[in-house]
């Protein structure tokens, strides 16, 4: 196994906190384009954990020897997984978090898909399941709950990587 999906998720992970660290040091700006900074951040930090997701799902492929090429969504993941005869814990609990409206990762995937969104803001902001997710759709023009958001954006990175962590040592092979 090449381990090329191992590499690109721990990037994926490193370039998330550089991120991180940018979205407070914009916060902390007095500069004129402080908010757009922040808002630019914000979408970088979503797309650089939806992306270490991405390849973690890859990684996961790769170790039961299916083609991760195939594999972008954790659906796919799963169809190869039952075409296989196979079942994995770390797809199990993934799903369970992935499709739990409760949880961080359900709450990333969505306001990563907001930031895809081109609806009316109104609209928009009824839907929204967190508070990232409101901003990402700029229905937080004042930038008064960019505090809250860092802090949303940190919890759902420490957590996603505490997950990969735990799940890619119960996938270690002996």
């Amino acid at each position: 196994m090449s381990g090329v999906y191992l590499a690109r998720t721990n990037q994926k992970l490193n370039f998330t906190r550089i991120h991180l660290e940018a979205l407070k040091s914009a916060q902390s700006s007095t500069g004129w384009s402080k908010h757009a900074q922040i808002e630019s951040y914000n979408e970088s930090v979503l797309f650089h954990m939806v992306s270490a997701y991405s390849a973690f799902l890859k990684e996961i492929a790769e170790q039961y020897r299916f083609d991760a090429e195939r594999i972008s969504k954790l659906k796919e993941l799963v169809e190869q997984m039952e075409a296989q005869g196979l079942e994995a814990p770390e797809v199990g609990e993934l799903q369970e978090l992935q499709f739990n409206p409760r949880s961080w990762l359900h709450h990333l995937l969505a306001a990563y898909k907001g930031c895809w969104r081109a609806e009316d803001h109104q609209q928009s902001a009824a839907k929204a399941e967190s508070i990232s997710e409101i901003h990402v759709m700029q229905i937080n023009p004042d930038h008064a709950e960019d505090a809250d958001i860092i802090k949303e954006y940190q919890a759902w990175f420490d957590q996603l990587r505490a997950l990969i962590e735990r799940l890619r040592s119960g996938m270690q092979e002996w």
